[in-house]
C-alpha cells in the first residue's frame, strides 16, 4: 500500500490566508461597531438635551400655572368666607 503525502505548505498557506481573512474582517466589524455607536451616543446625547429644554419650559410653565390656580382657590375661599359671616349676621338677626 502506497500512502500519499501531504504537502504541508500549501495547507499552511491557506490557514494563514484564512486566520488573515478573519483578523481583517473582525477589525472592519469592530471598526463598523465603534463608529455606529459613538453616532448613536452623540445622536442620543443632542436629543435628550433638546428634551431637557422642552421639559424645562414645560415645568416652568406647569409651576406658573399652579400659582395662579392657588391664588384663584385661596381668593374664592376668602369670598365664600366674607359671603358666609355677611349670611350669618343676616340669619342671625332674622332669628335672633
Amino acid at each position: 500500500m502506497k500512502t500519499k503525502k501531504i504537502d504541508t505548505t500549501k495547507i499552511t498557506e491557506k490557514v494563514n490566508k484564512a486566520v488573515h481573512t478573519a483578523k481583517k474582517s473582525m477589525a472592519n466589524a469592530n471598526d463598523y461597531a465603534l463608529k455606529t455607536t459613538e453616532e448613536v451616543v452623540t445622536e442620543t446625547i443632542t436629543i435628550a438635551s433638546q428634551w431637557q429644554k422642552v421639559t424645562e419650559k414645560a415645568l416652568k410653565g406647569g409651576v406658573h400655572l399652579l400659582e395662579n390656580q392657588q391664588n384663584l382657590i385661596f381668593d374664592t375661599l376668602e369670598m365664600y368666607k366674607d359671603h358666609f359671616v355677611k349670611g350669618r349676621k343676616r340669619f342671625h338677626k332674622v332669628f335672633a
